[in-house]
């Protein structure tokens, strides 16, 4: 159960729009970590949730010029974390304020929110422009005494910096299994332990307890889209949403369906082409 599909992408030429496109189609295809470089992309799937026709369909129609060799690699279960230390995840500072780090880490530099993430293959360690995205407008918020949804929390790092911030009370949701365990465990190494965690999509909002100050989504356009209604119904009169996951060429979509709902657009912020919303409720 714990096996998984290492697909390694080769680009020719290689720009690092093209494997952010990349790694948001896979995304979509149910892909949960990516680690891009100068050649191309490395992503990782579930091998129950790999599929060979969808890598195909996928090469075979890239909206960019570019040549891609692909091949794939079965990784049996084994510690993740472990991987995650040897390779990937180095520590990060996020708007000089906040350093994400995890508990292998020696000589971590000195921020006002200290976060720890031991990583397993969850998304969202920061690293990633739509993690980096919200965590900057998160840091120049006031959150004391707010209450707040995240949807699709990952590893938990959005939820733990609310929190720290002063946030309260806060509700995490993660779909996917392995993601959540994750998060319960972040949750606990950061010690705020007051933030709710379930594991579930959007109906789970149903489960939550409170209306939602804010409300932050960091997924993707389609799923974000097609929820938006249980959002808004979160929130309460007056509340703000910050959603991410999606493309600035994507925002007048994701604008619409959010205008559909009783949301205001406010504006956005971008990096590398990646873009964060933000919008309050009338």
């Amino acid at each position: 159960m714990n096996d998984y599909v290492e697909l390694r992408l080769d680009l020719d030429p290689c720009e690092e729009y093209m494997t952010d496109l990349l790694a948001a189609m896979l995304a979509d295809a149910g892909y949960e970590s990516f680690v891009p470089d100068a050649s191309g992309l490395t992503a990782y799937v579930r091998e129950c949730d790999y599929a060979t026709d969808v890598v195909e369909d996928m090469v075979g129609a890239l909206p960019f010029d570019a040549q891609c060799v692909w091949k794939v690699t079965r990784i049996e279960g084994r510690d993740w974390n472990a991987e995650w230390e040897k390779n990937y995840f180095q520590p990060i500072v996020v708007g000089g304020d906040c350093v994400i780090h995890s508990t292998f880490h020696k000589d971590i530099p000195q921020c006002t929110y200290d976060i720890v993430i031991d990583p397993k293959m969850a998304f969202g360690t920061g690293h990633h422009s739509t993690t980096s995205l919200i965590i900057g407008r998160l840091l120049g918020m006031d959150l004391d005494g707010k209450s707040m949804v995240d949807m699709g929390t990952g590893t938990g790092i959005l939820a733990i910096l609310a929190s720290m911030k002063g946030a309260s009370p806060v509700a995490a949701i993660e779909i996917d299994p392995f993601a959540y365990t994750n998060a319960v465990e972040n949750v606990r190494l950061n010690s705020q332990s007051e933030i709710v965690l379930l594991e579930g999509d959007a109906a789970r909002l149903g489960d939550v307890a409170f209306a939602a100050d804010l409300f932050v989504a960091n997924i993707n356009r389609n799923v974000i889209t097609a929820d938006l209604p249980r959002y808004a119904d979160a929130m309460v009169a007056g509340g703000v949403m910050l959603l991410s996951g999606f493309y600035v060429e994507d925002i007048a979509v994701v604008r619409e369906a959010a205008e559909a709902c009783g949301l205001t657009y406010v504006d956005y912020t971008e990096h590398n082409n990646w873009a964060c919303v933000k919008l309050t409720k009338v």
